[in-house]
């Protein structure tokens, strides 16, 4: 049985050395397929956020979750998106991650984002895992967040992502299609893994 749903339209990331391959197949893409996303299958990805480890275990992370299928409140989180994100609106569910920042009154957690970024990686992979695409996005407006849905004081949004089921790239109009289909690429290890003092590359040989 495969550890994952392949998809017709995959990006495998071509790295230098060998890796976990649901790791290499984890890609952003900008455009998705009509279908829904079934409830059962949605809980899963917050099933494995869940399961993210943090600092202290203090789980700082909170997520607002609008589906397609409640139309007023899918348009109220794709309302906070930047007008060049507008084309995450054809995924079928949209979310806001949000980071709470006090481990308890008057204790900031310095780990907050961080950990969030955990919980958040934790769900991109089993979306992976199940033909899912997760797009992690900074363009949207936290401000608005903030107040189309009372996100209290000392609680952060931090991301807007889209997730659905990935379609051919040539749906998207020429700008999106070229962003989609650029060459992946990464620095190489030796361009941030260091020895000795930070930026001197080393510790690997």
């Amino acid at each position: 049985m495969e550890l994952y749903n392949r998809t017709v339209y995959e990006r495998i990331a071509p790295t230098d050395h060998e890796i976990l391959e649901l790791l290499a197949r984890r890609w952003s893409t900008r455009a998705y397929t009509a279908q829904s996303i079934e409830p059962e299958t949605l809980r899963r990805l917050f099933e494995a956020a869940r399961w993210a480890p943090s600092s202290g275990n203090g789980q700082p992370w909170s997520f607002v979750v609008a589906r397609k299928e409640d139309a007023a409140e899918f348009e109220k989180l794709g309302s906070v998106l930047n007008p060049g994100n507008a084309w995450a609106k054809s995924a079928a569910v949209l979310v806001i991650s949000v980071a709470q920042l006090d481990r308890a009154p008057g204790k900031p957690n310095g780990h907050a984002w961080h950990d969030v970024g955990l919980a958040c990686e934790n769900l991109a992979l089993q979306a992976t895992a199940l033909g899912l695409s997760v797009h992690m996005m900074g363009g949207f407006s936290a401000e608005k967040a903030r107040e189309v849905f009372a996100i209290p004081e000392r609680f952060a949004p931090v991301a807007a992502i889209s997730i659905g089921y990935p379609a051919d790239p040539d749906t998207l109009p020429e700008e999106l299609r070229a962003k989609d289909l650029v060459p992946r690429q990464r620095k190489t290890i030796r361009e941030f893994v260091y020895s000795g003092k930070f930026g001197q590359p080393g510790g690997l040989d």
